[in-house]
Parts: structure tokens; C-alpha cells; sequence
């Protein structure tokens, strides 16, 4: 990275000149959950992660880990972590569709439980991210937002967040046979104006009181799969248990004479 003695500006390119700034970041009672909380769950979780790190590295060949440069509080870059759950070296857009055969059977399933997210609890442990903040977006993509939307590089990114919750079944991107080009300029122009939007509310008003509350809301739709499929199990063991006993003439074979 480049930087302007003078001005005190950071030099993005030969010509273009992008202002350093501080950002905003999370108060110090979010921090101290981040700590906590990440910290933590690191300790507890341990045998999950090395469960999901075997299963990605039996799912398909590749690093474990997937590391990407995202945008920081206050635009400054950081590298990103995963569980990787697409095929590496395969192109594509910056962003997945519905059935993006990029992603690994492994893959689906972390995406869909979210555990492909865990080793971000690293990043959050060293201050890149917190726990409740607006997504972290790749710098490809970021170049393009919306002016109005570009506000939120300001934050520092989260694991979750309003729009991560309440968009995410909604942010599934048509597949089928549209281009590159017209998958980025969909969730361009369509999902990145709703989150944004949903995490400027939550934004203007980060109490410790809402940030659990998205935190719990995030446990709650993470563990609705388990949910149902433990309804589901119990309505059948019910609907066992409910059933009627044949009555013995009807269960035994009429004898020939």
C-alpha cells in the first residue's frame, strides 16, 4: 500500500487517490462481547472445527481454508476466512447462485447451516470484524456499489447481522444461463440496496441490547433445520405410537380346512 506523506492520502492506483480513514467502529461493551463471545466459542466449538475440517478435506482436494481480501472499517482491506466450500481454481462470478456448480456437496451443506462461517471468529477475535455489522464485501465488487450504499464500508463488517438473517432466504441469485456480468449487476443492483438498508438501521442505533438480539436471532433461524427435522421425527414416532392394534382375527391367516 502506498501512502501520500504529504496528505496523508492512500494511493489506490497510479492516478487514483483514496483518503485513509478511521471508520467506525463497535463501542467498547461490543468489543468486550466480541472478545468474549469469540473467544469462547473458539473453546467450545473446537471439535466441530476439526470434524468440518476433515469433511472439506475428504469432500474434494484443496486447502481447508478458504482466505479472501474483503473491505475493513473504514475501507481498509483484510483477508477473510472459510471453510472452503467451492472447488478451487474454478472461475466464475464474485458471487453464488442457486445451483452453482462451483460449490462442493460438502460445500451445500456448510452453506446452508452456516457453518462455513466459523473461522471468521478469528477475524472477529483480532479486531477485523465484530459480531452484529453489515457484510464484508469483496473490493471487486465493492467498486461498483451504489453511492448510496458505499456508506457501509465505513463499519466495521460482521459474522451477522440484520440483513444476513432476515434476506438470507431471499438472497439466493437466479441461476440457469445468465452471464457473469448479469448474475453481479442483479445482486448489484436488487440485494445490495435492501442490506444496506436493513444494516443502516441497526447502524444508527448498535445498542448491546439489539446486537444480542440479532445474535439470538441468528441462533434461532441457524438451528430451524433441527427444529424441524426433530417435529418431524416426533410426529411420526406419535403417529406410531396413535395407531390402532390390528385385531387378532384380522392379523392371523384363516386356516385351510
Amino acid at each position: 500500500m502506498l501512502i501520500n506523506a504529504a496528505t496523508g492520502e492512500r494511493l489506490t492506483s497510479g492516478l487514483a487517490v483514496e483518503p485513509l480513514r478511521a471508520g467506525v467502529g463497535p463501542s467498547w461493551s461490543r468489543r468486550a462481547l466480541d472478545v468474549a463471545v469469540s473467544l469462547g466459542a473458539l473453546l467450545l466449538l473446537a471439535p466441530v472445527l476439526l470434524l468440518v475440517a476433515v469433511a472439506v478435506a475428504c469432500g474434494s482436494p484443496g486447502s481447508i481454508l478458504f482466505r479472501q481480501v474483503r473491505i475493513g472499517q473504514g475501507r481498509t482491506p483484510f483477508v477473510i476466512y472459510k471453510f472452503r466450500t467451492m472447488r478451487p481454481g474454478d472461475g466464475g462470478p464474485e458471487v453464488t447462485v442457486a445451483d452453482d456448480l462451483r460449490v462442493t456437496p460438502v460445500g451445500r451443506l456448510l452453506r446452508a447451516t452456516g457453518l462455513d462461517e466459523l473461522p471468521q471468529l478469528l477475524n472477529i477475535l483480532r479486531g477485523d470484524m465484530t459480531l452484529v455489522g453489515p457484510r464484508p464485501e469483496t473490493p471487486a465488487l465493492g467498486r461498483r456499489y451504489p453511492r448510496v450504499c458505499a456508506v457501509v464500508f465505513d463499519y466495521r463488517p460482521g459474522l451477522t447481522g440484520p440483513s444476513q438473517v432476515r434476506l438470507r432466504d431471499k438472497d439466493v441469485l437466479p441461476g440457469g444461463s445468465r452471464t457473469k456480468l448479469d448474475v453481479e449487476e442483479h445482486y448489484l443492483n436488487h440485494f445490495v440496496p435492501m442490506r444496506t438498508a436493513l444494516d443502516l438501521d441497526y447502524l444508527d442505533d448498535p445498542s448491546l441490547r439489539r446486537t444480542v438480539g440479532f445474535l439470538l436471532e441468528t441462533a434461532a433461524y441457524l438451528l430451524r433445520p433441527v427444529g424441524r427435522a426433530l417435529r418431524r421425527r416426533w410426529s411420526r414416532l406419535a403417529g406410531m405410537r396413535a395407531r390402532p392394534a390390528a385385531p387378532a382375527a384380522e392379523r392371523a391367516p384363516e386356516r385351510s380346512r
